[in-house]
């Protein structure tokens, strides 16, 4: 009898074969997505209260270090696009918590900075980070803490992983 008959004589369904998978909770990578999900969420929700979302206080921050930044810098410090930076940078200043000014040195350019406003807003969600951090990791002992950090940052020096969290 060859495999089609086979097949047919069974409703055409083949039986199903053991496959040796490991359990989705014994991942690493697994773990680390669920408790980054629950972090990133809590702060998301915290920050959009403030006006803002992350990506855009991503921006506001960087922007409180280096006033008067061209676009194209602030897109390669903080890992984001060119037209990434763009669709921020005017969305912060319809809200007017960012200037774009002509470079008084180049006039094809424009600089960005904070306005008043945006840099009161900045600590205020810096706070709301240390506060998120605060409800997930609080528990840990100084210790724990920097051992998880050091972890983390070592993997992201060891794969060369740029760019900002934003989402």
């Amino acid at each position: 009898m060859s495999n089609t008959s086979r097949d047919r004589s069974s409703g055409g369904k083949r039986p199903q074969r053991e496959v040796e998978a490991s359990p989705l909770e014994s991942h690493l990578g697994y773990w680390l997505r669920f408790v980054s999900n629950h972090v990133s969420h809590a702060f998301k929700v915290k920050v959009e209260r403030r006006g803002v979302t992350v990506a855009e206080w991503v921006v506001m921050r960087a922007l409180l270090e280096v006033e008067g930044i061209k676009p194209s810098e602030l897109s390669e410090r903080i890992g984001l696009t060119r037209g990434a930076v763009s669709k921020l940078v005017d969305r912060l200043a319809t809200k007017g918590l960012v200037l774009c000014e002509e470079d008084p040195v180049d006039r094809r350019s424009q600089r960005i900075t904070l306005t008043e406003t945006g840099r009161g807003l900045v600590p205020q969600i810096a706070a709301l980070a240390d506060e998120n951090d605060a409800e997930m990791f609080g528990h840990l002992d100084e210790r724990e803490r920097s051992s998880l950090l050091a972890l983390l940052q070592g993997l992201a020096r060891r794969h060369a992983l740029k760019g900002a969290p934003v989402d």
